[in-house]
């Protein structure tokens, strides 16, 4: 989402990197342009005054004027207010009795229904037992959605069809999480395409019926500057406790998520980041501050490896690598796993330095996604015993395994080709002869 604006101040910081010395008309210059970059952006005029008022003040001082690198001590400072400017982390707040309400709100086509499963998801692994309840009468489709959503997650879901008020509907769901002894109750109420007064009435009385800990917002980050304005309409009117902003992996400019915090004082507490019900993370402004300044965000990438990598099974591998007996078996385990971080374009925006590095690359998520299914299908097309020994695959077995995984002898050739290679780097490696060798190129 921040690609462009992170391209625009890496441009800033490349060209104040030049100036052995800062004088405070160099300072200004660049705050000008980095000014520029963020209202570019979409961020609210008002903060990014605040924002560039601030940064000034830091970094005309003495300390940056006596230090051994001050481009550094600038982007350090933007570094600093930009976390500030973001806020610090919002967290669930689980005050009183169970079951605990939680109350989301916003627009229709916000993503509002799919984040409540997302939520429920996130909370059940962290060891609650969450009810969602589908409060949106209104958009014909909402009460189904979410009761898929609820059978593909195995998490209750709360219905009602007839001539039930939503309001009803929410008592009667929490009602329903208490005798099923659930300690947390996830109400997905009615969206509209604008703001209205039938809308805030219907979202005060639900709030007065139960009584929730917490009121988030679902926003769409791709609204930009609406967005904010949609924040302060809601905040207004039903007193919201935090964020969710969703589609953050799109291609908006990203002015919302900086501003968001800043004008409506209510916290960002997670984020989407693509369609899968996984695809919920806490906010954390250091992270998201170093991914808009292009300094990546390893410790999110760590933190998805984990996730996605059994530890014992990366031990097995491991030794298997050390040992040069890594088969196509291996190969696809580890192929899936790293499917299973996310998509490709979002992995490599976490990497320091790889936007810059790739900048003017095309990387195209469905063509690398098609590749690599072509490689799992390929795999998949062999019995275990040739994935096991690929060197006793001849003629008529490549042709079987094309016809099998709707590909050519041709691509089974190169994967043969990509995996030898592999081997033989692996090979020298454990003597100890792998010095200035690269990896070889997995996909072509």
């Amino acid at each position: 989402m921040f690609e462009s604006l992170s391209e625009k101040l890496q441009a800033v910081f490349d060209r104040l990197g030049k100036r052995g010395v800062l004088r405070e008309e160099d300072v200004k210059a660049v705050l000008r342009e980095i000014r520029v970059a963020l209202l570019e952006a979409d961020v609210n005029y008002k903060v990014v005054r605040d924002f560039v008022a601030r940064v000034q003040a830091e970094a005309v001082g003495e300390q940056v004027s006596k230090a051994l690198n001050p481009a550094q001590q600038v982007i350090k400072i933007v570094h600093q207010e930009l976390v500030a400017t973001l806020g610090a982390p919002g967290r669930l707040e689980f005050k009183g009795a169970a079951p605990y309400v939680i109350m989301l709100v916003g627009l229709q086509g916000s993503g509002k229904t799919t984040t409540i499963a997302k939520l429920a998801r996130h909370l059940r692994e962290k060891g609650r037992f969450p009810v969602m309840v589908a409060a949106d009468t209104y958009r014909p489709a909402a009460i189904t959605q979410l009761e898929v959503l609820g059978r593909q997650l195995d998490i209750p879901v709360h219905s009602e069809r007839g001539k039930v008020t939503p309001p009803e509907i929410c008592v009667h769901g929490v009602q329903a999480a208490k005798n099923r002894g659930a300690d947390v109750v996830l109400l997905d109420t009615a969206g509209r395409l604008q703001i209205d007064d039938t809308m805030m009435d219907e979202l005060v009385a639900i709030r007065d019926r139960v009584h929730p800990v917490e009121i988030l917002l679902v926003a769409d980050s791709m609204t930009g500057q609406e967005a904010v304005n949609i924040a302060q309409g809601f905040h207004e009117r039903v007193g919201l406790t935090g964020l969710i902003l969703t589609k953050v992996d799109g291609d908006a400019r990203g002015g919302a998520a900086i501003s968001m915090r800043e004008v409506t004082g209510v916290p960002i507490k997670f984020l989407g980041m693509g369609e899968k019900l996984g695809a919920l993370e806490p906010f954390q402004p250091e992270r998201m501050a170093s991914r808009i300044l292009g300094m990546g965000d390893v410790l999110t990438l760590i933190e998805k490896a984990e996730e996605a990598f059994d530890a014992q099974e990366a031990q097995r591998l491991e030794q298997k690598l050390r040992e040069g007996d890594f088969d196509l078996e291996d190969f696809l385990k580890q192929l899936r796993q790293v499917r299973n971080m996310g998509p490709l374009n979002e992995l490599i925006g976490m990497m320091p330095g790889m936007n810059k590095a790739l900048r003017g690359v095309s990387l195209d998520e469905a063509q690398a996604e098609r590749q690599l299914k072509r490689v799992e299908a390929i795999i998949l097309s062999m019995t275990p015993f040739e994935r096991r020994n690929p060197r006793i695959l001849n003629a008529s077995r490549k042709r079987r395994v094309a016809r099998g995984s709707g590909t050519t002898v041709q691509e089974i050739n190169q994967l043969l080709s990509q995996h030898r290679q592999m081997k033989d780097l692996l090979g020298k490696l454990k003597k100890g002869r792998g010095r200035g060798l690269s990896l070889p190129r997995m996909f072509g």
